[in-house]
């Protein structure tokens, strides 16, 4: 991935996305600060598909039985 700057991406910005669609994404940045990547649709697509682990959590296929017994201070005890 490179680092380009927010004018020269504007200046030639079709090749910044065709670098993107090719795999290459570049990094824009303004005043020396990453502010934002270009990517290609696909790459974009299939990150956004990646669940949160909170997503995975309350997916997964749970008892009862699975979950601690609640104590009703609202602390648990910890063995050790």
């Amino acid at each position: 991935m490179h680092e380009i700057q927010l004018r020269d991406a504007k200046a030639t910005l079709s090749a910044v996305v065709d670098h993107a669609c090719a795999g290459e994404p570049a990094i824009i940045t303004q005043h020396d600060k990453p502010t934002a990547v270009i990517l290609s649709y696909a790459e974009w697509e299939r990150l956004s598909r990646v669940p949160s682990f909170g997503r995975l959590l309350m997916s997964a296929p749970l008892d009862e039985a699975d979950l601690p017994e609640r104590v009703e201070s609202g602390l648990r005890e910890v063995e050790f």
